[in-house]
C-alpha cells in the first residue's frame, strides 16, 4: 500500500466520522419543528447538541484540508464542478452556526423562532446535498481530458444522485431521533423513540434501493458484503430502539452509517472522481495525488495530531454524557 492509498483511506475515515457525528446533529436540527411540544422542549433538543455540534464540523474541515493537500487535482475538479451545491452547503452551515449562537441573545419568542428556522434550514440543506454530492462522485461526472467538469448544475440532479440525497436526509433524521432518545428524559424521549422507528423504516427502504443500485453500477464482492452489513446494522438499530435500548440503537445506527459510507469509497477506489465521458479522463489515487514528499510530511503530522484531536473530542462527549430534560432548563 502506497501513501496515495493511505491518504485515500484517511480521507474516507474522515468522511465516515463526519457523517456519523454531524449526521445526528443535522437530524436534531431538522426535528425542531415537529418533535418538541413547547419552547422548553425545543431548548432541551438544542442543548443535547450544543456542546458538540461545532466539534463535529472539525471532521469536515479536516476532510476538506486533507483532500486539498493530498489530492489537489481531486479538490480542484470537485470544487469547481460542484461549486453551486457546495456554496449552498457552506452558506447553510454558516447560517446554522450563527443561529445556535444568537437565538438566546434576546428574550423574544419571535426572535428565537426566526433563528430556529435558520437551524432547520441549515440542517436540511447539507443533509440533502451531501448525499447528492457523494452519489455523483461515485456515479461519475463529465470530466474532459484536462480533468475539468464540463457538465451543468442540472446534470448533478440525476435520479441516482437525488436518491442519494433522500437517503442521507432520512438516515440523519432517524439517527438524530435515536440520539435524542438517548440524551433526553420525559415525554420527549418517548416521542423521539417513536419517530426514530417510523423514519428509520423509510430510511431503510431508500438505503437498500440506493445501495443495490450502487452495487449494480460498479460493486464488487467486498462492497456487497459491506452493503449487507450496513443494512443488517440499521435493522438491528431499529430493533433496539423498539425495545428501548437507546445506547445499542445509537451505536448500531452509527455503525450502519459508517459502513455504508465505507462501501461507497470502496466502490469508488481506485478512482476519486470518475469521468462519464471517457474512463481515461477519470481522476484516481495516482494522477490526482500530491508528491510523495508532501504525502510523507502529511503522514507524520497526522500521526502526531490526530490522537490529540480524538482524545479531546472523546473527552467532550464524556463530560456531556448525561441525559437532560425540561427540569434542567431554567425559567
Amino acid at each position: 500500500m502506497t501513501l496515495n492509498d493511505v491518504w485515500f483511506v484517511a480521507i474516507a475515515v474522515l468522511w465516515v466520522g463526519y457523517f456519523v457525528l454531524e449526521g445526528f446533529d443535522f437530524g436534531v436540527g431538522m426535528l425542531l419543528p415537529v418533535l418538541p411540544a413547547d419552547p422548553t422542549e425545543r431548548r432541551v433538543m438544542i442543548n443535547t447538541i450544543g456542546p458538540v455540534w461545532d466539534g463535529n464540523e472539525v471532521w469536515l474541515i479536516t476532510a476538506g484540508g486533507a483532500t486539498f493537500a493530498a489530492f489537489p487535482e481531486w479538490y480542484a475538479s470537485l470544487f469547481s464542478g460542484f461549486y453551486l451545491p457546495l456554496l449552498i452547503i457552506l452558506v447553510a452551515l454558516i447560517l446554522r452556526g450563527v443561529a445556535f449562537e444568537y437565538r438566546a441573545k434576546r428574550d423574544s419568542a419571535r426572535w428565537r423562532a426566526g433563528w430556529d428556522r435558520c437551524i432547520v434550514a441549515g440542517s436540511f440543506a447539507p443533509a440533502l446535498l451531501w448525499g447528492v454530492a457523494f452519489a455523483n462522485i461515485v456515479r461519475g461526472v463529465k470530466l474532459d481530458a484536462d480533468h475539468e467538469y464540463v457538465g451543468t448544475f442540472w446534470d448533478l440532479l440525476n435520479p441516482y444522485a437525488l436518491l442519494g440525497g433522500l437517503v442521507t436526509l432520512t438516515l440523519f433524521i432517524a439517527h438524530g431521533a435515536i440520539f435524542l432518545s438517548l440524551k433526553t428524559t420525559g415525554e420527549i424521549r418517548g416521542r423521539a423513540r417513536s419517530l426514530a422507528l417510523r423514519t428509520g423504516v423509510v430510511a431503510a427502504a431508500l438505503a437498500v434501493l440506493f445501495l443495490g443500485w450502487t452495487q449494480f453500477h460498479g460493486g464488487t464482492v467486498l462492497t456487497a458484503v459491506l452493503a449487507v452489513v450496513a443494512a443488517l446494522a440499521w435493522l438491528a438499530a431499529l430493533g433496539a430502539i423498539a425495545r428501548g435500548r437507546e445506547g445499542w440503537s445509537f451505536t448500531l445506527s452509527a455503525v450502519a452509517i459508517g459502513v455504508a459510507v465505507t462501501s461507497l469509497f470502496a466502490v469508488l477506489y481506485p478512482d476519486v472522481l470518475p469521468s462519464t465521458l471517457d474512463p481515461a479522463n477519470s481522476l484516481n489515487v495516482q494522477n490526482a495525488a500530491s508528491t510523495p514528499m508532501t504525502l510523507g510530511i502529511m503522514t507524520w503530522i497526522a500521526v502526531f495530531f490526530l490522537p490529540l484531536v480524538l482524545l479531546y473530542q472523546s473527552w467532550t462527549y464524556w463530560v456531556f454524557r448525561r441525559r437532560i430534560g425540561v427540569r434542567d432548563i431554567p425559567a
